[in-house]
């Protein structure tokens, strides 16, 4: 596990840099964040942990100043990824700008070697990594949440680290909302709609909640859950190859 070694100067050079975002919170997070540092070594086609410590930036960014620098600019470049870890939260990758895949296990980067007489050949660009409430979250007093489990829809196996969404409009002013939570390693999540889902009329009155979860582009599942009728239901989303075929949107109890 990385400690994190504050800065009040600037950094020469970062291969990557990275900030974490909390996404219940709304907030760059760095305080209690955890990372730990792999390098791909492409003859055991294996992650190789190492122990190069990472810096916290004034600006909550995380860096990892200097890697890849060596005598002689002429080596080939390297890749990296970081893991991330916090408690209660679990890290989304890949970074903002990807598709989501649940088999990948980090954020991946590559170190350009660089020397004083040759410059680093890429300029490195923040990458926001989110962080998203687990099913340990400690969600507050009067914040409302559903659970339930992600599955295989063939295997009935649970899937591990699904990403589970739920987006809305707020009724009021029409402004988008969006949840989302990852699944642990049972298939287990728990997610918070603390936003009014679509008015249903009764008997009785409900709001009705779209669900999606993502194992990766092209397996998905969806489920619709009706509150308040249907809090205290552990909900099931069946995952398919085939998201135009959807999913059976049943419930255990």
């Amino acid at each position: 596990m990385t400690r994190f070694f504050p800065v009040e100067t600037s950094v020469l050079h970062s291969p990557a840099w990275f900030v974490p975002f909390d996404e219940f919170a709304q907030r760059a997070r760095a305080a209690g964040v955890g990372t730990e540092l792999d390098r791909f070594d492409p003859d055991g086609n294996v992650w190789v942990p190492q122990d190069t410590q990472a810096i916290r930036t004034p600006s909550a960014a995380i860096a990892y100043p200097e890697l890849g620098r060596r005598r002689g600019a002429g080596a080939p470049a390297e890749r990296f990824r970081v893991r991330f870890s916090a408690i209660g939260l679990a890290p989304l990758y890949p970074a903002d700008g990807d598709d989501f895949d649940a088999a990948v296990a980090g954020v991946e980067f590559v170190a350009t070697p660089y020397d004083d007489t040759t410059p680093p050949a890429v300029d490195s660009e923040p990458r926001v990594v989110r962080l998203l409430p687990s099913v340990a979250f400690p969600y507050g007093p009067g914040v409302r949440t559903i659970y339930g489990v992600v599955v295989d829809a063939a295997t009935r196996a649970p899937v591990r680290n699904a990403l589970v969404e739920a987006r809305g409009v707020t009724i009021r002013d029409g402004i988008a909302w969006l949840e989302r939570t990852l699944t642990d390693a049972a298939g287990a999540f728990r997610l918070a709609l603390r936003w009014a889902g679509e008015p249903v009329t009764g008997p009785p009155p409900v709001q009705l909640f779209h669900l999606t979860a993502t194992e990766r582009p092209g397996r998905t599942g969806a489920l619709d859950v009706r509150l308040p009728t249907e809090r205290d239901v552990r909900h099931v989303i069946e995952i398919a190859e085939d998201p135009l075929a959807g999913s059976d949107h049943s419930h255990e109890q």
